[in-house]
């Protein structure tokens, strides 16, 4: 994994580390899929930190940070304390009690579908959307057309990772995409 280079010396600093860190697995969960395991990220205090700090700063000023279940949720739960913002868990259905909105998205391999409880979005309020990693954009986009279908104004989306060559920024026109580490 080669990460991006932005000019800026920390944040590519960061990206290394992130790069270092994010354990490639092949063949998981199933034959020709190259898994990013982020768990060795996570254990070490000091890069998740950094990768915490650098997905905060692209967001400014938000109400609401958006996690996408299952991964998104580690990510996004610290982005939303270091900018004061709430949080919205974005859970595969049946997994929220209660009255909720759902999506239904195309996968390569079937249908998924996505939940949240739009009673936690406020009508304006301004959102950022997390999770580790961009492939193809499908979730993403689900995720943003559900929170806008609550009232939710989508400020952008952060990732940690981003597969470029799946195609993902393509779902998501309009909007401003970050990443930490981008790759082919």
């Amino acid at each position: 994994m080669s990460e991006t280079v932005t000019g800026d010396p920390a944040r590519d600093a960061v990206a290394r580390r992130v790069t270092e860190l994010v354990r490639l697995v092949p063949d998981y969960p199933q034959p020709g899929v190259l898994f990013r395991d982020i768990t060795p990220l996570l254990a070490d205090a000091r890069a998740f930190a950094d990768v915490v700090t650098a997905m905060a700063s692209v967001a400014g000023e938000v109400d609401l940070v958006a996690g996408m279940e299952a991964r998104g949720f580690l990510l996004a739960a610290p982005v939303a304390t270091a900018l004061g913002a709430g949080l919205v868990p974005v859970r595969k259905a049946g997994k929220l009690p209660g009255p909720t909105a759902s999506a239904t998205y195309a996968l390569e391999y079937g249908e998924a579908e996505i939940e949240i409880h739009p009673a936690t979005i406020t009508p304006g309020a301004r959102v950022l959307v997390v999770d580790d990693v961009l492939a193809t954009g499908g979730t993403a986009a689900a995720t943003v057309g559900l929170l806008r279908s609550c009232g939710a104004d989508v400020v952008g989306l952060s990732f940690l990772v981003e597969l470029a060559g799946l195609g993902g920024r393509a779902h998501l026109p309009g909007l401003a995409v970050d990443t930490v580490v981008t790759v082919d």
